[in-house]
């Protein structure tokens, strides 16, 4: 993929473009060069990464200072990478309390996002649970109080985590909505809210939106300096979930 700054709002989105659409001009080329903690360095390098990929090399510096991000890229382009390092740069691993939630649309990704989050994490012994539905509730309540530093899951099982007072929402500096797209087309938008609306007054708000393999461009909008259009040419779904996306975003923005 190559790349491409954008400097102003745009009303459309074109599928044929294979480039980054973004307003946020820094760009990091080196994992070296993101000032990450020395463990979290060798659990990236360990996972087999020798330099960033374009979304990374432009969403990892927002997300660890503490922007509001939007990001929308194809499977395979490191997105889920992308926040799970911003994740564990941020947490205290010194305090043993969910400070990172992610919400994921279906139990595999949620499995897989943990996945990513534990490898990553491997040299700071960093803990990451899954809540998701069809497993047992109980062993969700004994791992949430046993204290964990990241949640990831489906947003009704953590809703009911948190209203068991299993999962402690007062630590939590991120939250993600993976695939936030997905999630909206399933019916999960209020869930989604009712999850948000537990959150600390600061939470730092991440959104990853899958696209399909047609449509090989990411997109990265920084909310902290300018939300613009992820409008999509046409009247397929994916242009009405991503304005839809845009429209919960927005709520979610503590300063829109």
């Amino acid at each position: 993929m190559s790349d491409q700054r954008d400097d102003g709002p745009r009303s459309t989105f074109d599928p044929a473009a294979d480039e980054i659409e973004t307003n946020y001009d820094e760009v990091t080329d080196s994992f070296d060069d993101m000032n990450l903690r020395e463990a979290l360095l060798r659990g990236i390098y360990a996972y087999g990464f020798e330099k960033p990929s374009a979304i990374q090399a432009r969403a990892i510096m927002p997300s660890c200072t503490g922007r509001d991000v939007i990001a929308q890229a194809q499977s395979g382009t490191g997105k889920t990478a992308t926040f799970s390092i911003s994740v564990l740069q941020q947490i205290d691993i010194n305090l043993k309390e969910c400070q990172a939630l992610v919400l994921a649309p279906t139990r595999e990704l949620a499995t897989q996002i943990q996945k990513v989050v534990i490898a990553l994490g491997d040299y700071m012994n960093a803990t990451c649970h899954a809540c998701i539905g069809g497993t047992n509730v109980r062993e969700d309540l004994v791992k949430l109080n046993s204290g964990v530093h990241t949640v990831v899951g489906t947003p009704g099982r953590v809703h009911d985590m948190i209203t068991r007072k299993a999962l402690n929402p007062q630590h939590i500096k991120l939250f993600v909505l993976d695939e936030a797209d997905e999630m909206l087309s399933r019916g999960f938008k209020d869930q989604i809210y009712n999850v948000f609306k537990f959150m600390p007054s600061d939470t730092q708000v991440s959104t990853p939106l899958s696209v399909p393999l047609y449509a090989p461009s990411v997109i990265l909008h920084s909310l902290s300096v300018i939300l613009q259009s992820l409008c999509i040419l046409g009247d397929s779904s994916l242009g009405y979930y991503a304005r839809e996306v845009l429209e919960v975003t927005k709520k979610f923005m503590r300063t829109p």
